[in-house]
């Protein structure tokens, strides 16, 4: 028999053997098609974060992902015991300069908790509602502690600010504030449910609020002064 013969017949339907060369090859092919399919899904939006007006919108996902929504409602922040607020007075102001007259806006404002804590603040801007920001701002920096007896003051006291005059006189459960305007916010917001007033003098507010506030700075329980004069209560 010849070599020829003896050869073994070659399959046309086996492939050839991959050398490790092809191999890498052909996976580095595969891998764009893979990262091609997964940015045509897209990922799924980021969970929203929490804010106070409730759940915001979510992250952006993968480069083709959607939006997402948050679900989470925002916490409050702590902002110590609640102030309550009145504003006694807001002024227009205008001042001559050599261009002609520039307008702006005055506010005094007093802030308390009726608990025995009270404040006044002034502020000026060039709008109201700034005016007023400065002026809770610096009525807040501005707290004082005032001894009070129940729904009333310890004891009578004047207190004068300027040309303005005001006298605070104890009263019985029931009487109410008796006082005008200016005088009554600052006894409100301080916590006073029972007193007569009496004012003397200008009736400008800022005046009239300074004095009752340093009419009530005046004041001293009882306890305060048995401890000031060095005597012992029975």
């Amino acid at each position: 028999m010849s070599e020829e013969e003896n050869k073994p017949a070659e399959n046309p339907e086996t492939p050839a053997a991959e050398t490790p060369a092809e191999q890498n090859k052909g996976a580095a092919a595969e891998k764009p098609e893979a990262a091609a399919s997964e940015n045509t899904e897209g990922g799924r939006g980021g969970r929203g974060g929490n804010n106070r007006q409730g759940g915001g919108r979510g992250g952006r996902g993968g480069r083709g992902g959607g939006r997402g929504r948050g679900r989470g409602r925002g916490r409050e922040e702590d902002e110590g015991p609640r102030l309550e607020e009145r504003v006694v007075k807001i002024n227009r102001v205008a001042a001559t300069v050599k261009g002609g007259r520039r307008m702006s806006f005055s506010a005094l404002v007093v802030l308390g908790d009726k608990k025995g804590k009270v404040g006044i603040g002034f502020g000026k801007a060039k709008e109201v509602q700034s005016a007023l920001e400065k002026a809770f701002k610096d009525a807040r920096a501005n707290l004082v502690t005032i001894e009070l007896k129940g729904t009333t003051i310890p004891h009578e006291v004047v207190g004068v600010s300027g040309t303005a005059k005001i006298k605070l006189i104890p009263a019985s459960p029931g009487t109410g504030v008796i006082a005008g305007a200016s005088g009554r916010a600052v006894l409100e917001c301080l916590g006073v449910q029972d007193v007569l007033t009496k004012q003397y003098g200008s009736n400008n507010p800022l005046n009239v609020v300074k004095a009752t506030l340093e009419g009530l700075g005046r004041m001293r329980s009882r306890e305060q002064v048995a401890k000031l004069r060095g005597v012992n209560l029975v």
